[in-house]
């Protein structure tokens, strides 16, 4: 089992190690994996599931530079659109991740009223993009019980997908998941990192349409 868990991540590091040289000679063309080659390295061997997500959906070769493109235009777009968001081009997709702190009340899964604002923001970007798939999960720090943290993470990701939806962004786009604390982005050492556990985390990926067009040389940038 040991022998089995160093031959996947020394595949993980082969694999990010090859996108990043990628990053250095092709970034003009969209195959970037963008500012924080070291970080990718981390979550890709570690639980960092929306990384994988990312990662496991890159397409590669000319499609993927397509692809790409258009993904470096849309992480600008959140960028500028929602400031207090955190995005990253990973691979051929976009990590947006949410501060939980800013988003909800402590405890709670209802949508701060001064934060609808940035989610609408964020909303009116992604409609701009329908050709995506967006995957939306939960995460906690490790205080208080897996109990009561597994389905607070679950339904602070699904009211995150609801308003989405009710800001027109196609719930046929929208999956959720939460992970309770069981997948921290730094350790729950301090109270700065545990903050940074408590987050909703975005996955954007091209859907089957995109990276048809994509293959044909036919997306638009």
């Amino acid at each position: 089992m040991i022998w089995k868990k160093t031959v996947l991540v020394v595949t993980l590091l082969a694999f990010v190690g090859m996108t990043m040289v990628g990053c250095a000679t092709n970034q003009k063309t969209g195959t970037l994996v963008g500012a924080g080659g070291g970080a990718a390295i981390g979550a890709a061997v570690t639980k960092g599931s929306i990384w994988g997500v990312l990662i496991g959906a890159a397409v590669g070769g000319a499609a993927g530079n397509l692809i790409g493109k258009s993904m470096d235009k849309q992480a600008k777009e959140l960028k500028q659109a929602v400031p207090t968001a955190e995005v990253e081009r990973v691979g051929e997709g976009i990590n947006l991740t949410f501060d939980s702190s800013l988003l909800f009340a402590v405890g709670s899964a209802d949508i701060s009223p001064s934060y609808k604002q940035d989610l609408t923001a964020a909303a009116t970007v992604l409609q701009k993009y329908p050709d995506t798939n967006i995957l939306i999960e939960g995460h906690t720090d490790s205080t208080g019980s897996d109990a009561v943290n597994q389905p607070l993470s679950e339904r602070r990701a699904t009211s995150v997908s609801k308003y989405l939806a009710s800001q027109g962004v196609a719930s046929s786009r929208l999956s959720t998941k939460g992970y309770g604390s069981a997948q921290p982005k730094v350790p729950n050492d301090t109270k700065e990192n545990q903050a940074k556990n408590r987050r909703v985390e975005l996955a954007i990926t091209a859907n089957d349409q995109m990276v048809a067009q994509a293959k044909e040389g036919e997306l638009k940038e």
